[in-house]
């Protein structure tokens, strides 16, 4: 779905075909030959969404070119899969079984950037906006209290989310957070980053601070 996406539609969970990835490598000790031909049948879901990214595709283009190109080698991958888990005889705490099951439990998640071009493939690019994150937390390693270190966490992923969609997270602050003692329920999803750009990024609301700290613009004699 290309359009303005609903609650349900928020709510859909995406997976990472570079999770999925990274358990079959980790079963090439056991099993080369299947392991390997994971691993072949992802790199060439990799090689679509990289000729995406050297075509340029607009969103639309984007989800006509993985319908015709990615679907089918993804179809091929959870086909393959199915097979593998009927006839293979490793123990489940083989690394294949654990691999073959984890794409198994994660095959609707899987297919979900198939039919919005707006999800990536893998999770790779949030991997890199956070990593501050975790190279910074000595320097706030004590939040006192663990609702005080989750709140920190939620904040953190926020900040990075306007970030990626090209947002000043202080402009989305100040904004949502003004909203949010009036905003339906039913419709906090619009709230999120993504569709706060949507239809509340042209005009948001300011604090009263703003216009203080605003160069002035009256002429000087």
């Amino acid at each position: 779905m290309a359009g303005n996406p609903g609650a349900d539609h928020f709510r859909r969970i995406c997976q990472c075909h570079g999770d999925t990835r990274r358990k079959f490598f980790d079963a090439l000790g056991v099993d080369k030959e299947a392991a390997g031909q994971a691993l072949s049948m992802i790199g060439e879901i990799y090689t679509v969404e990289e000729s995406i990214r050297t075509q340029n595709l607009n969103p639309e283009a984007k989800l006509m070119y993985r319908q015709q190109h990615a679907k089918p080698r993804v179809d091929q991958f959870f086909h393959w899969v199915d097979e593998q888990w009927r006839h293979q005889g490793f123990l489940p705490s083989s690394p294949l079984t654990k691999a073959l099951n984890y794409a198994r439990e994660r095959e609707e998640g899987l297919q979900v950037f198939l039919r919005d071009p707006k999800v990536a493939i893998d999770t790779n690019h949030l991997e890199r906006a956070l990593r501050p994150i975790p190279m910074g937390r000595r320097a706030w390693l004590f939040s006192w209290t663990e609702m005080g270190a989750r709140h920190v966490g939620i904040a953190q992923s926020l900040i990075v989310t306007c970030r990626l969609q090209g947002i000043d997270p202080y402009d989305y602050l100040v904004d949502v957070l003004q909203r949010l003692g009036n905003h339906p329920d039913s419709r906090v999803h619009e709230l999120t980053p993504r569709l706060w750009k949507l239809h509340f990024s042209d005009k948001p609301l300011r604090s009263p601070l703003h216009n203080l700290t605003q160069p002035s613009t009256t002429p000087t004699s």
